[in-house]
This record gives structure tokens, sequence and C-alpha cells, in this order.
């Protein structure tokens, strides 16, 4: 058997042996992480080539090459010999080569450096059309947004790319520690969860309409007399059916006409149904547009949440989560937001607003203590070229319980505040602005805080009413450097006060069926809340802009690649 075994696996190898052998690269930051303990090792390596130089009167090559798997780079060297230098020191080159990993002379920054002895592949750089400026010149991060399909190749938005991802990583660990199941929640969607009406539409209308107008253009709707005529011919036609039926023809000559006939009729059909063919986007009667005609045969728009949707999984499967992009039309430039970001947003059965809170609060601990125990260098560079606070910032929120207050107190203490001269008004009933967001989180306490039962008024109509009639059952995580980091609330589970809710917001009941039926049928208490991902990179960071913690920004006027 075991012979049988191996004939199999030759034969197996043998049906792929006109392919390149697999490429064993070394990680960079492998080769870092080892050190001197691997000198002496063979390896294979390829990166970007961040520096060149060549030195010893071009005998040899220094090259400082980054393969984005750590913040560090590797020093590597080539000698004349072994490949044309002048095709390999140019910054953003790319380059694949094997070596000896060797101990670098005493007195030098690195700990080890690679030995070239073969260059495998390279890909060569136009040196004078290349935008990312070589050495220690920098772009604004302004300006590497125009250059958004190179610039994680710069130092900065490499270190926030790592760390982008270990904040997803620690999301999705999080969660499946404490029980919750992930759900896909679907993109595109009928239902507007925040009642804003500011979301992007869905829509092969104009699509349809500029397919419409070229075919009839080119070929132009049947007159009513075309489609008379081809019907006083399908008359004609079965006429003549009937009078070979009369006559006793034979079954060939019969079955002939018959085909003939229902050739006119198709016909007809064909016609009448170009007839319907009109210009532009399809209208109702009443000049406003005839969804029915669309893709969907409804509206439909990208969602700006998942909420609605993973509360359906909630209500059967208790705790569950959803993570992915939303959308938003807002017309807003300030660096704060963006069109399309993503949301965590986690959603727990039997679960009241007090449980919400108390998940929240361990979540974004958990975040901030795997940034400081897996991210180490990436918050150094941080914390060195952006935000001087910013470990202290994770270190204060991972290890200090959140303090927790009411919107009307927090309310009462702003407006008591004497010392600083806010841009918006203090009042019972508005929405917290940013400045006092931070103020509580930044001045009064030092540490994050939940602000709780806010007023009806400025919440969404899923969130619970309060007993007293003019709060719900919201609250905001608020954080030092972006003040909300987290919105959430307990669910109204009772069908008569949610169908009111929904009612007094202006919005119709027929998209909220479904939504309602989870009312109608076992309702349950539950809460969730949503965080924003590029929010927590921002407040984690210390980054000012959240177009730069997003891979591909998207923002009024810009939607590059």
């Amino acid at each position: 058997m075991a012979t049988n075994a191996a004939a199999a696996a030759m034969a197996a190898s043998s049906l792929c042996d006109d392919l390149e052998h697999a490429t064993a690269r070394t990680r960079i930051r492998d080769v870092l992480a080892a050190g001197a303990a691997r000198a002496g090792d063979r390896v294979v390596v390829g990166g970007w080539v961040r520096t060149g130089r060549e030195q010893g009167k071009g005998s040899f090559a220094f090259l400082e090459l980054s393969d984005g798997s750590c913040a560090a780079t590797l020093q590597v060297i080539v000698d004349a010999a072994v490949h044309p230098l002048a095709r390999l020191t140019a910054t953003g080159t790319s380059v694949l080569v094997e070596g000896e990993i060797k101990e670098p002379p005493e007195g030098t920054k690195q700990n080890v450096e690679l030995k070239v002895s073969r260059v495998l592949e390279v890909g060569e750089v136009d040196a004078a059309a290349y935008p990312l400026p070589k050495g220690k010149v920098k772009l604004t991060l302004e300006k590497l947004r125009d250059v958004v399909h190179l610039r994680s190749r710069t130092n900065t938005i490499g270190a926030v790319a790592r760390i982008r991802h270990q904040l997803a990583c620690a999301t999705h660990r999080f969660f499946d520690e404490n029980g919750f199941l992930y759900v896909h929640t679907p993109i595109i969607t009928t239902s507007d969860c925040e009642g804003a009406g500011e979301m992007f539409q869905v829509t092969t209308l104009f699509s349809q309409a500029e397919k419409t107008d070229k075919e009839l253009k080119e070929n132009p709707a049947p007159s009513c007399s075309e489609i008379e005529a081809a019907k006083v011919l399908v008359k004609a036609k079965g006429d003549a059916v009937a009078q070979l039926k009369a006559a006793k023809a034979s079954k060939q000559d019969i079955s002939t006409a018959v085909d003939v006939l229902n050739r006119a009729k198709e016909t007809v059909s064909r016609l009448e149904e170009r007839s319907k063919l009109k210009p532009g986007i399809p209208r109702r009667d009443d000049g406003s547009i005839a969804f029915e005609s669309d893709f969907f045969k409804r509206q439909a728009f990208l969602t700006v949440s998942g909420q609605l949707q993973v509360e359906t999984y909630a209500c059967a499967l208790s705790s569950v989560y959803t993570f992915g992009p939303t959308f938003r039309a807002e017309n807003s430039h300030t660096s704060r937001h963006l069109a399309e970001f993503w949301m965590v947003e986690p959603e727990i059965a039997f679960a009241n607003l007090q449980d919400d809170m108390n998940c929240a609060e361990k979540y974004v601990q958990y975040l901030c203590k795997w940034l400081l125990n897996h991210c180490r260098e990436d918050m150094e560079f941080m914390v060195k070229n952006y935000d001087k606070s910013a470990m202290e910032r994770l270190e204060l929120v991972s290890s200090t319980p959140f303090v927790r207050i009411s919107y009307t107190k927090a309310v009462e203490l702003l407006k008591n505040v004497t010392e600083k001269k806010f841009d918006n008004k203090v009042e019972w009933g508005i929405d917290l602005a940013s400045e006092h967001e931070r103020y509580l989180t930044e001045d009064v306490f030092k540490k994050p805080v939940i602000v709780y039962n806010y007023p009806k008024g400025i919440k969404a109509f899923y969130m619970r009413l309060n007993d007293d009639g003019k709060t719900v059952a919201a609250m905001d995580v608020l954080v030092p450097k972006v003040g909300e980091l987290i919105g959430g609330s307990q669910r109204e589970e009772r069908l008569d006060v949610l169908k009111q809710r929904i009612l007094d917001a202006g919005l119709p009941l027929e998209p909220y069926e479904w939504y309602l039926d989870l009312r109608r049928f076992g309702s349950v208490k539950h809460s969730g809340f949503g965080l924003g991902f590029e929010r927590m990179i921002l407040f984690a960071t210390g980054m000012e802009n959240i177009r730069d913690v997003i891979p591909f920004p998207r923002y009024p006027g810009r939607a590059d690649l």
C-alpha cells in the first residue's frame, strides 16, 4: 500500500512539472527577529528598495529593503559582479534575492544584513517618473492621497495598514472568545437604518435608459400604422388557417399555416413591446420615477448600517456581530467623515442597556491591550512621528474603568463650565458636539466616558423609549482624541411603540414590516452597538485625518481606483 501511495504521489507531481518551483521566501520581519542567531543561513527575501546607493567606486551597493512585514528595513549588499547595480538602486525597485545572513561590522545600527549571491527577479523603476521621493524626503499625507495606489509603500501608511490588520484580528478574536457568531449582512438594502435619507442609491435605470436611447436611435420604435399592418397580417393568416381546416386540408398544410400564424403573432408582440420603449428614465403617470422597472423592482441603497439585518440573527442565535463596509452620501469635507467606512456591529439577545455598555467597554479595552501586545513597533513609530501620547492613551483606556453618566447630568455639567467657551451652545436636547464629548473625556474625567439615556428626538427610531417618554435607552462611548467611538442602545422590542416611533420619524411602515415581524413573533429584549473602525484607528494612532487610515478613501469628489 505504501508503494502504491508513493507511486501515486510521483504521478501527481509529474502532472505539474511544467510549473515554476514555489518561492521559498523568508519575511524580512522573521530575518530581523532572529537576528544574529541566523547568521550563516541562506535565505530568499523579496521587497521594494526604500533607498539604494552604490559604494566602493561602483563595486557594490547597499539596498534598504522593505517587504511590508514590519516597519524596519533589511540592509542588503549586492556586488557589481552579481548584478548591474544601476538596475537595483532606484527607490521603488522590486527585487527577489538569495543570499547569506551575516552579522554587520561593529558600530552599525543593523543587527544583521544580507550578502546577496543571486538576484532572482527585478522590477525596475524609472526614477524620474516615480512619484514617491527618495530617502528622508517626504510627501505630505494630503499629497499621498493623490497616489493612493502607491502610498502603502510609505512608512506611515504601511504602519497604519498593520495596525488596522491587528485591530481586525482582535475584533474577530474578541467576539469569538465571547461566544458571538460572525454574520455577513447585505451591502445592498431597501431599509434606511438611520432615517437620515443620506444614502447612495443602487439602480440600473440610468444604464437601461442609455441602452434604450441608443437602441431607439439605431432602430426607432414602430409606428401605430406598422403595428396595425402587422395585426391585419395576423388576421389574414388566421383566416387562412380556418379555411384550410374547413376544407379538411392535410395536417402538414395546416401545421405549416399555423407556424406562419404564430410567427405573425410573435411579430405583433415584439412590435407592441418595442412601442412601449420611451427615451430617458421610466416614469409613472404622475411623473415620479418608476422604480418597479429597476433591477430590484423597488428603490435600493448602499447600507448605512448592518444593524437591522443582524438583529434578525440575534433574535435566533442570541449573540452575533457584523463587520463590513457602510456608506453615507453626506457631502462633508471634514477630517472625520468618509463616504465609505467600516463598522463593527454586535447584537445581543436578552441584553439590556447595562449589558450593552459592559460589552462595549470590554471590547474597546481588548482592542487597546491587543495593540500594546501585538503592534508595539508600529505604535512606537506613531508615537515618534504623530502623537507622543498614543501609547499612554492605549494604556489608560485598556486599564481604566469607564465613567458612566446620564446625558442629563452631562449637559448640566457642561453648562456649568466657566473656564472654556464652547463653539456650540450646550442645552438639553442637543446632540453633543465633538468639542463637548472631548471636554468630558479629556478635561473633566480624564478617562473614557459612557453617556447614556439621550433625548429621543436626536436618536434613531429603533432605540427603546424610556418610561419618562422623553429619553431613549441609548449610549455613546467617548474616548480621548476622537470623542464618540461607539454608539449603541437597547432596541425597542414593543411592537406598538416601535410602529409609532417609525411613523414619528416620518418613515413608511412597509419597508420595515420584516423588522416589525421580529416583534410580532417571539419578541425579545436585545441590545447592540456600532464601532466606527476608522475612528478606532484614529484614536489608536493619533492620526488627524480619517482619509489616511483607510486603504482607499472615498469622499466628495474622490473615488480613486
